[in-house]
């Protein structure tokens, strides 16, 4: 039996390293992350063995399989700890001239693992090889955001699909698939990398076929002259499964960016278009105009004018009356897109919305004309001709620029520009009575930026306080209204409605401003209550 003993353990040796190279094989992982797995698994069936509270190391050889266990013990005057101390007398035994303060290293025999032993170890390689696996996956997808993958369908769950990418797998949640589009367990699928997030259970890997990015890697795949960085693809819009437009520019002057993506006889198009499960693409010249970009982005409408609102973001477009549910779209599908397309919030006018409404705003301001200034109808709708719509207009503008209207002279413009100034003297302390009334601090008023009818719509909204306004967000005070695609009409939908401030035109730089104004008296006050501390410190020495 003694000549057998030998042999048995070289075979024992040969099979932990050929287990650890085939595991380091299959899982794609290192190798010494398997040794070091089975080693961890030792140490612990080694303290099931001779105590917990020992601290036990052990060693494999990754080359010949050789297995050292030992514990570390301290060398003490006296012992405290018989698990990780021994004395000075009993050191020497382990290792001559061992001094106090001194680490030993006490061999320990092997170990034959028991049916408990061997299920824990195997436990914890299986966790270790696990975690390794984890790592991995993460390191080899962090990052690939925004690069198309193909993977097989594995399952769908809750409406989810999970998609075998090879080394990992990946998941389609509902709202990033095509709609409508049938799925079957075994189907090879294209999708877009979204994200890649590292969580406990393993990286979470999101795909994406609904997303528009996917549409411009896919125009790459098909596009040459896109992959190659000649044409560019500036903008992209989808409504999944029904509908996309993209804005496309060309690098080179000799070569049309619309008929390079289309292809001959449209056979890039189609291409994308299949994959994208018969979803309508339409292909726009992008162009750095806003307003012929516009016009582009709204084919195959046709527009008579584009008037664009700096202050507002927004885009007014009038189209022929016979344009308009072309200009539109199906449930507002044109005119979303473009908006998209377009990062605008646009409004479709017919030629004869547009007139009432330009009359409409003619006589309001005519009339806002003849009652601030005291003017007779004439006069008022004079200015409002030549493009004077507000009285700060009026009141700020060089007097010449008013003197230069036929029929006026410097007297006359001194006059309307001071009568201008003190209209709006006049609304300031209507506006200051009012805000008064709705119990606003006059602190308020000292912050910067803010005029008393923005301090009105504060008090309107809650906020009457320095605390109250320096308690808000940027977002919450100047955040602009959300763009979307209406036609004469505000959306109701809360996340729309944008900071208390938004009808302002406030920039976030501003809005920080006011904000931290407000919160200058919060560390006004640090000081002070500093100072009274060291004085109370003081009397009590």
């Amino acid at each position: 039996m003694a000549s057998q003993a030998p042999g048995a353990v070289s075979a024992n040796k040969a099979e932990l390293i050929a287990i650890a190279d085939s595991v380091a094989r299959e899982k794609l992982i290192d190798r010494m992350i398997v040794i070091e797995a089975m080693e961890d698994a030792i140490q612990r069936a080694a303290r099931t063995r001779y105590g917990q509270e020992m601290d036990i190391r052990a060693k494999l050889d990754p080359n010949n399989g050789d297995l050292r266990l030992w514990r570390v013990v301290e060398v003490v005057e006296e012992v405290e700890d018989l698990y990780k101390q021994v004395n000075v007398e009993d050191a020497q035994k382990l290792k001559a001239g061992a001094v106090v303060g001194d680490f030993l290293v006490d061999p320990l025999p092997p170990i034959e693992f028991g049916r408990i032993q061997a299920q824990a170890a195997k436990q914890t390689i299986f966790q270790k090889v696990r975690d390794a696996e984890r790592e991995r996956q993460y390191e080899e997808f962090k990052d690939r955001a925004g690069e198309i993958i193909t993977g097989v369908v594995k399952r769908v769950e809750f409406g989810h699909v999970v998609v075998d990418l090879g080394r990992a797998e990946g998941v389609i949640r509902r709202d990033q698939q095509i709609p409508r589009e049938v799925v079957r367990v075994g189907d090879r699928t294209r999708s877009i990398i979204l994200r890649v997030v590292r969580e406990n259970r393993g990286p979470q890997i999101f795909l994406s076929r609904a997303h528009p990015d996917f549409m411009k890697k896919l125009f790459a795949q098909e596009v040459p002259e896109i992959y190659d960085g000649i044409i560019e693809i500036k903008a992209a819009a989808r409504d999944p499964g029904s509908r996309a437009k993209i804005g496309v520019i060309s690098h080179d002057s000799g070569i049309d960016p619309v008929g390079a993506c289309v292809g001959m006889k449209g056979s890039r198009v189609q291409a994308v278009v299949q994959e994208m499960q018969g979803e309508k693409i339409d292909i726009i010249p992008w162009s750095e105009d806003t307003a012929t970009f516009v016009v582009n982005a709204l084919q195959p409408a046709s527009v008579s004018r584009v008037v664009i609102d700096e202050e507002d973001d927004r885009i007014e477009v009038v189209v022929p009356d016979d344009q308009l549910s072309l200009a539109i779209g199906r449930r507002g599908q044109n005119v979303r897109l473009a908006s998209q397309l377009s990062g605008k919030a646009i409004d479709i006018l017919t030629e004869q919305d547009a007139s009432e409404k330009r009359q409409r705003e003619f006589v309001e301001r005519s009339e806002m004309f003849q009652n601030e200034l005291d003017v007779d109808e004439t006069l008022a709708q004079l200015l409002v001709a030549e493009g004077f719509g507000a009285l700060e207009e009026v009141a700020y503008v060089e007097a010449d620029e008013i003197a230069s209207i036929e029929g006026f002279d410097d007297e006359l413009a001194s006059e309307l520009q001071s009568r201008a100034a003190e209209a709006l003297e006049r609304r300031e302390e209507a506006a200051r009575e009012e805000r008064r009334g709705l119990g606003v601090e006059d602190a308020l008023a000292d912050m910067p930026y803010l005029t008393e009818a923005m301090l009105v719509t504060l008090g309107k909204a809650g906020i009457k306080t320095l605390d109250d306004l320096a308690d808000l967000a940027t977002d919450e005070l100047v955040q602009k209204k959300r763009p979307e695609q209406r036609r004469q009409r505000e959306s109701n939908r809360p996340e729309d409605k944008g900071g208390i401030l938004t009808d302002y035109n406030l920039s976030d730089e501003q809005g920080n401003e006011i904000i931290m104004a407000a919160r200058a008296h919060w560390f006004e006050d640090e000081p002070a209550a500093a100072e009274g501390e060291d004085a109370v410190a003081e009397t009590s020495q």
